[in-house]
């Protein structure tokens, strides 16, 4: 029981670059946080919301560096945060806006993202959302993220049989099992980085 209250909790913060209530990628961090309650101890994930972000520019930054009320808000959350899970759409062959724009609001001033571990998940077509990933990765090289190499999760959401219902909610088991093995990659890259600290 001690060694179980001893364990460190992860906070992963779960953002996802589409706004869609129906999401198929909101439906990917919503079934990461069941897993997590159901079978990751250690392991918390809360979304950020990033609906409410303005879209970036710098002449609504303050004299002082601050920034408007919501993007605050929002840098808080991402500097609390121990490691990142991004539900990342693919748009035209890249990362969603909304991603691109919290992103970059994230990157003024002080970066609140360097130095800390990453995951991504994403649902589509064609490739499931691969080139978006690979983009996000781009940029993250620049932001100073460390995304883990395995495994990789793209979804081929308009395959059958159907992999969500009507509301964005995942209902494919199999690729539930490979969501819980990409949060365990996360769990441990993250324990991994936090070490050497």
């Amino acid at each position: 029981m001690e060694a179980a209250a001893a364990r460190p909790v992860i906070r992963v913060a779960a953002i996802c670059g589409s706004l869609r209530k129906a999401s198929y990628n909101g439906g990917l961090l919503r079934a990461a946080a069941e897993v997590c309650e159901e079978s990751i101890p250690g392991l918390r994930i809360d979304h950020v919301d990033i609906s409410a972000l303005p879209l970036l520019n710098t002449d609504l930054e303050t004299a002082d560096g601050g920034f408007p009320p919501a993007v605050e808000a929002f840098r808080d959350k991402v500097r609390q945060a121990d490691c990142f899970l991004f539900g990342s759409p693919e748009y035209n062959y890249s990362i969603a806006t909304p991603l691109k724009n919290a992103l970059d609001w994230a990157s003024r001033g002080k970066n609140c993202w360097a130095d800390k571990p990453a995951a991504i998940v994403s649902a589509g077509g064609g490739f499931g959302g691969g080139r978006s990933q690979y983009h996000l990765r781009q940029v993250g090289v620049f932001l100073d993220l460390h995304f883990i190499n395995k495994p990789e999760l793209a979804v081929k959401a308009f395959e059958q049989p159907p992999k969500f219902d009507s509301d964005g909610n995942l209902i494919d088991a199999q690729i539930r099992e490979r969501i819980k093995q990409v949060l365990l990659s996360l769990q441990a890259f993250t324990l991994r980085l936090q070490k050497k600290d």
